[in-house]
């Protein structure tokens, strides 16, 4: 059916079409058609108006992490997508389905160098550079099809955010428009049987396999869980991959009690992961180690150079592998007993990992099974990695490998959004709070019930370690001074909280998350206390 509908009406009823419910964004002069058509959806979706360009990304990239779906976000075009680009860098190194939708210049001001306002210099090529696919859309008419083909490259192969920009006049003029349904995606590449043999046979010759899981592994819990029981290997998490298996489950193993195993494995098994552990944190390579790697993005071949490497989606190559492993008469005893006790002996010594691991062991006391973690890069979210017991797909949620400084509360605001009725606990540090400290004022206005979790040692804490310990003692740039987080947590109409013990932590969460509201609790550190995490995230050589 064609109807005539302006350049905004027809990227909102597109999105529509694509069973977008949420839009994460800031609305500016070259963006206004865009809003008005939202406003005029109504009820059909909801617009969460963030207060930063980096917080209305990093919202939408917590809405796909901890969802799965499209995390759609819109800021205006120059400076707006440049704040915004952090977090579409984080959603490209996470592997996060999230669409930018953004404004240009007037059609004929573009490439000009004339300086309208927030021209930015082949802003197309810009986006190219950070996301997945991007376009521009030139007519009304054009959008349903690009807004399609945005969701169809978020659909096919890996997911990685898109990105499409339309000129300012474009949003308001009106033609015909013809709605198209969804694009069918991409025929995902199917697992080559011979390779799955192949790796069969070494698993089935193995003594003591491994299975190191990422984020492209969340979708595959339930067939990484069966290959697992059939070897009676441990399966490794490393931040993305954390709750594929839960950490009460024999076989679900942190990345500390997996390093434990490291030097008697035979054969690594990857899937979804970039194997981070096994080529940068962890030493002493395990001789003559074979690796089958599962990955459904091709170009991790020659950068892992596996053994035996299968391309294809984790879920249908993990599954058909665990049916040639079957094929090849693979039965093995339980080894849980023993796994049991690797495990025990590691969170024996991660303790030692103070104060942190009872403020983690104080939050998971509380949490919910099911309810959402965001970590941050501080020395508490460090920690987590290996000591906050996960035990269900996408509830701990990372930046990954990006490690962006500050992304934690605004990333946990966009993963409230998208389950609403599941609890969220954002931990930070002083620092990185402050990073997005402007985000109290969103989760008030919009009531989203988030609890944050600020950890007060007065400094960027990794820094001030690394400049005493590696450099003389010469701190620089590390010390911070603060406010008082209660106080301003209060000025922004949400209840705040100050602890200095796990146990007033555990009773102040209790109260918060039972009243469903935005709080803020701040933890009071002595960082003469704070003993490092690092020997478990980057073991020494044995």
């Amino acid at each position: 059916m064609t109807d005539r509908m302006s350049g905004g009406d027809a990227i909102v009823q597109s999105l529509l079409q694509h069973g977008v419910d949420t839009v994460f964004g800031i609305p500016g002069v070259q963006t206004y058609g865009l809003f008005d058509a939202l406003a005029r959806a109504g009820e059909r979706i909801r617009v969460v108006g963030p207060r930063h360009e980096q917080a209305t990304a990093y919202m939408a990239f917590g809405y796909a992490k901890s969802t799965g779906r499209a995390g759609v976000f819109s800021v205006v075009p120059g400076p707006g997508v440049l704040n915004a680009s952090a977090a579409i860098c984080s959603a490209y190194g996470a592997s996060a389905p999230v669409l930018c939708v953004t404004g240009q210049v007037p059609s004929e001001f573009i490439g000009s160098g004339k300086g309208h306002l927030h021209e930015l210099p082949d802003q197309l090529a810009t986006l190219r550079t950070l996301t997945k696919w991007a376009e521009r859309i030139e007519h009304p008419a054009l959008a349903p099809a690009r807004v399609a083909e945005a969701f169809r490259q978020m659909s096919s192969g890996r997911p990685r955010p898109v990105a499409l920009e339309m000129p300012w006049e474009v949003f308001t003029a009106t033609a015909p428009v013809t709605l198209a349904p969804p694009a069918a995606p991409t025929p995902q590449i199917e697992a080559d049987p011979e390779l799955l043999a192949h790796a069969a046979r070494l698993l089935r010759d193995a003594r003591n396999p491994m299975i190191m899981v990422g984020s492209g592994a969340q979708h595959a819990h339930a067939e990484v869980l069966e290959l697992a029981e059939l070897l009676q290997a441990p399966v490794v998490s490393w931040r993305g991959g954390r709750g594929i298996v839960a950490d009460d489950h024999p076989l679900g193993f942190t990345c500390a009690a997996g390093f434990k195993r490291w030097a008697h494995t035979d054969v690594l098994v990857g899937i979804g992961s970039r194997l981070e552990l096994q080529w940068f944190r962890w030493p002493n390579l395990p001789k003559d180690l074979k690796i089958i790697n599962i990955d459904i993005d091709p170009a991790q071949v020659p950068r892992i150079r596996p053994t035996v490497a299968v391309t294809a989606d984790a879920q249908a190559a993990t599954r058909a592998l665990a049916q040639a492993v079957m094929r090849e008469g693979v039965r093995r005893p339980s080894r849980h007993e023993e796994f049991e006790a690797v495990k025990a002996e590691t969170l024996a010594q991660v303790r030692k990992v103070q104060p942190h691991m009872a403020y983690l062991e104080a939050i998971r006391r509380v949490l919910p099974r099911d309810g959402f973690f965001v970590e941050e890069i501080c020395q508490a979210g460090f920690t987590s990695y290996f000591g906050f017991p996960v035990y269900a797909p996408r509830s701990f949620v990372t930046c990954g490998h990006q490690g962006t400084l500050g992304f934690g509360y605004s990333t946990a605001l966009g993963v409230k959004v998208g389950n609403p009725g599941k609890a969220v606990v954002s931990i930070s540090g002083d620092g990185g709070f402050m990073f997005g400290v402007q985000e109290l004022a969103t989760a008030v206005q919009h009531g989203i019930g988030v609890v944050s979790v600020v950890f007060n040692n007065g400094a960027f804490g990794n820094v001030r370690r690394d400049q005493q310990q590696r450099f003389g003692g010469r701190v620089i740039g590390a010390d911070l001074v603060n406010p008082d987080f209660v106080k301003l947590a209060e000025s922004f109409g949400m209840a705040g909280y100050r602890v200095d013990t796990p146990p007033a932590l555990q009773a102040c969460l209790e109260r918060a998350l039972g009243e469903g509201a935005p709080a803020l609790v701040e933890v009071e550190v002595d960082p003469r206390s704070e003993v490092s995490p690092w020997e478990f995230l980057m073991p020494p050589a044995a």
